[in-house]
């Protein structure tokens, strides 16, 4: 049997005789890693193994409602990535399907908040006001305010999912839980609905590649809606079972309830950006 050969750890500093650093787990450095080629390998190491937490997360996220969140609180740290890691790579994802397929989920234009959102009534006031005290218009002002809105859904959607935290708070307050549990509980759902969002960016987007209205039609943006809240359900549905031990009557209700939360959250969000947006641009 050959000997390891002696190296230095370069976390510890110290001279290693095996191969592996016995203090920290440090390893020696291969030549090959320092090559474009093994970084590009690693990559794919990581999106493609079996044994890649992020795939395991993402498989446990979408196949298994609460699971994660279970998981992680029972202590299972090693098999699945973190909840704010796994929020965030879901961001990322979210948002570079947004920019590939052009979707407005959170991104809204000026223009549709002033014709198609909830608020359109009185946004094009507000708006006045704006464009009067910053004595510019309307033409020239909104370019500056798509570029900023979409800097702010970015750099603010994890406030969203951390203020859908107090409404499982509130719908479980009976049982008691820490504040963490439906703080991570919270952030395993996002995940997941960042990821449906995705996928109700690339169906318009593929309908327009065939031809049809895509992104401009009332009819699949209404679809999908339904859709999404329908899927929100039935995953909170089972999800509530394994996170908060919920059966019965109470596991429907409380189902319910936080879908017409995920709903008010979502469109209080897109108001939220459009008025911080508004004022700070």
């Amino acid at each position: 049997m050959t000997a390891a050969v002696a190296w230095v750890c370069p976390t510890c500093h110290c001279s290693i005789s095996t191969a592996y650093c016995s203090t920290c787990g440090e390893r020696p450095l291969r030549p090959r890693e320092l090559t474009l080629r093994g970084l590009l390998e690693q990559m794919f190491a990581a999106f493609t193994s079996v044994d890649s937490k992020l795939l395991r997360s993402f498989r446990f996220l979408t196949t298994r409602p609460g699971r994660l969140t279970a998981a992680y609180l029972q202590g299972q740290r090693q098999p699945f990535l973190g909840p704010v890691p796994l929020f965030l790579i879901a961001n990322v994802l979210f948002f570079a399907t947004e920019a590939m397929t052009g979707g407005k989920i959170f991104t809204t234009p000026l223009e549709s908040h002033l014709q198609t959102q909830p608020w359109s009534e009185f946004a094009p006031a507000l708006v006045a006001d704006r464009l009067a005290a910053q004595h510019t218009t309307l033409a020239t002002y909104a370019p500056v305010f798509d570029q900023a809105v979409a800097l702010k859904a970015r750099s603010l959607i994890i406030f969203m999912a951390l203020f859908f935290a107090l409404v499982p708070m509130l719908v479980f307050v009976r049982r008691q839980r820490p504040l963490v549990v439906h703080a991570v509980f919270s952030l395993h759902f996002y995940a997941f609905l960042l990821l449906l969002f995705c996928v109700s960016d690339v169906v318009p987007a593929v309908n327009a590649l065939f031809g049809g209205p895509g992104f401009k039609s009332l009819a699949i943006d209404y679809f999908l809606s339904i859709s999404l809240l329908v899927i929100c359900a039935v995953y909170l549905f089972f999800a509530v079972r394994t996170v908060y031990d919920v059966r019965g009557v109470a596991r429907v209700a409380s189902a319910l309830a936080l879908t017409v939360a995920v709903g008010a959250i979502v469109l209080g969000y897109r108001f939220f950006l459009f008025i911080i947006t508004l004022y700070t641009s």
